[in-house]
């Protein structure tokens, strides 16, 4: 009984610590700086797809601007990169964040990188995920202002339509498997990096929450 007992008051520890939320993130760095402009540079990519990168980057800009923040053109920066001798993405991300700040006249430099970009057939279905790492960085001091992390997943239902359903979930998951479409999986990842309370990016200078949202971030 007293083992049943111990094992009860277990399950119920574990299951309140898979409830509980999220901590706030620390802001009082991110505040004090107060950067008004993001310099998004080339992701690192560590999934098998090169053209991952290109990709992802037609997808982070608009979410950063709408939280508040001016954001250098992406292929801009990408060829005053390249002019510049930083074309590979892993040379971009090991340099100092102080140097391309003087390049561009930053406030904050966007570090992010592909973790999976991937698709998997698993039993009649394909599962999609999308895993990213994002931090932001002082382009005065190379600190550290804030980081995130996000994975998302898609992977449709199997149908229970007998023989007939089996064939078309089959059909679905090789053409899904074939040219599956991570942007809106990409699109949902930045959103809620950026976005969501207690752990995205407090409002910038450009949007009307500025300085209000404290409450929230």
């Amino acid at each position: 009984m007293r083992k049943i007992l111990l094992l009860a008051l277990s399950v119920a520890t574990l299951a309140a610590a898979g409830c509980a939320t999220a901590p706030r993130a620390d802001y009082s760095q991110l505040r004090q700086e107060d950067p008004h402009s993001i310099l998004v540079i080339p992701a690192t990519n560590k999934s098998v797809d090169v053209n991952v990168p290109d990709y992802f980057l037609a997808t982070i800009s608009q979410p950063l601007a709408d939280r508040g923040y001016y954001v250098f053109p992406v292929n801009m920066v990408r060829s005053v990169m390249a002019d510049d001798g930083l074309s590979d993405a892993d040379m971009v991300h090991a340099s100092d964040p102080r140097r391309l700040g003087q390049l561009f006249g930053a406030d904050a430099i966007m570090y992010i990188s592909i973790e999976r970009w991937e698709a998997k057939y698993v039993v009649l279905s394909t599962k999609v995920t999308v895993e990213l790492d994002y931090t932001l960085k002082s382009a005065k001091t190379g600190s550290v202002l804030w980081t995130n992390h996000q994975v998302m997943v898609y992977q449709p239902q199997a149908s229970n339509a007998g023989l007939a359903g089996l064939i078309v979930d089959a059909i679905t998951a090789a053409v899904t498997k074939a040219a599956p479409n991570y942007m809106p999986l990409a699109q949902k990842a930045n959103l809620q990096a950026v976005g969501l309370k207690q752990s995205g990016l407090p409002a910038g200078p450009h949007n009307s929450e500025y300085r209000k949202d404290s409450a929230d971030f």
